[in-house]
């Protein structure tokens, strides 16, 4: 038996060298495609053709006897590591004319991410950082466009510190928040003005799918270039008024990030053994204890920013606590009727979307399941 297991072993790893083989091969045909798309200012994120090779793969798979969800698995991995790859090879300029790019707090994390993806599509980039006020009007005077990538609670700051720009300079910022970064650079600048919001952290390999949202400030044809090199990096743009924004972050973001802190607050003082949980974790249950622990590697100021921005947030999340105590009310009283009465209220109101997100969920647990 044992002679037999190693000889069907040593058949798999040939099979799985030849993989490789073939995985080498594509990722080299995916480069010659980026160089393409790199020539002609191709985004390297199309969905209709992701949507349509996935679907032929998926009924090849199915006629040859293979799990389709088996094989949408690798071929989304494969894109992932692909989008990674095309980055290397540069964008199109789509405004080769555009007099310098200048990000303030550009040695910060996601200043320097569009720092690198400016640099690759051809621009030219300076940086303008916490040291160099002495200099600011050296390094605005002939600005094509300024970008504010700082800290939350420094955005209206700087912005209002900002020497006079060009006339046609266009002004942006990428906070979390937007009416009042954008009624600051209103303020302080006559010509466009735009704020956007990357749905992303700056730890991305590729802005392939990822979200950027943007918000009208002034002259919006002034920078639809922009907002189409954006695209031409993968991303998908929004575009929302800057009070439906905020009013959509206060639930995104805001209510998501205080209730993951009050939860891995209360980890904490209950000093429960996180080895023990996650030795006796369902998947679901770890993945969201990772994301509960994800929250607390990071910057505690971006969040606490975030959350305090706005007193309407804490509104929301005073709403949030009395809705948490009501349903208490329903342990208290031992009202098992009274919980599947509200559980059925809230299925209705998700409607279809509660079967979809069933089903979705289910290869993110197969992930996690797959890391342990």
């Amino acid at each position: 038996m044992l002679t037999k297991l190693t000889v069907l072993r040593n058949k798999i790893d040939e099979v799985d060298k030849s993989l490789l083989a073939l995985l080498a091969k594509r990722l080299e045909l995916v480069a010659e495609i980026g160089e393409l798309k790199s020539q002609h200012g191709l985004p390297i994120y199309i969905p209709e053709r992701e949507i349509s090779m996935l679907a032929l793969r998926r009924q090849e798979a199915k006629s040859l006897g293979i799990s389709p969800d088996l094989i949408e698995d690798v071929l989304r991995r494969l894109m992932r590591e692909s989008y990674v790859h095309e980055n290397k090879k540069g964008f199109k300029t789509l405004n080769p004319l555009l007099r310098p790019i200048v990000i303030v707090g550009g040695q910060g994390k996601m200043g320097s991410l569009f720092r690198k993806m400016l640099l690759l599509s051809g621009y030219q980039v300076r940086i303008f950082d916490k040291d160099d006020w002495e200099r600011a009007k050296d390094l605005l005077h002939d600005a094509g466009m300024v970008i504010i990538s700082v800290p939350i609670y420094l955005t209206e700051k700087i912005i209002s510190q900002l020497p006079v720009l060009p006339s046609d300079c266009i002004l942006v910022d990428l906070a979390s928040i937007k009416k009042r970064p954008l009624q600051a650079m209103l303020a302080v600048h006559s010509g466009p003005v735009l704020g956007i919001h990357p749905m992303f952290g700056p730890d991305s390999g590729s802005l392939a799918k990822q979200l950027v949202i943007w918000c009208d400030g002034r002259y919006p044809e002034s920078y639809q270039w922009f907002l189409k090199q954006i695209q031409v990096w993968g991303a998908r743009l929004h575009h929302t008024s800057a009070i439906e924004h905020d009013q959509n972050m206060a639930f995104i973001q805001a209510l998501r990030h205080f209730t993951t802190f009050a939860y891995g607050l209360h980890l904490s003082e209950e000093d429960v053994n996180l080895d023990q949980l996650l030795a006796l974790s369902s998947p679901i249950y770890r993945l969201e204890l990772v994301m509960v622990g994800r929250l607390f590697a990071q910057d505690p100021q971006l969040y606490a920013d975030i959350i305090m921005a706005s007193e309407n947030n804490l509104a929301l999340i005073k709403r949030y606590y009395e809705r948490f105590g009501k349903a208490i009310s329903l342990l208290e009283e031992e009202d098992k009727q009274g919980f599947i009465k509200n559980f059925k209220r809230i299925e209705r109101w998700f409607g279809d979307y509660a079967a979809n997100f069933l089903l979705e969920s289910r290869s993110m647990l197969s992930s996690a399941n797959d890391n342990r």
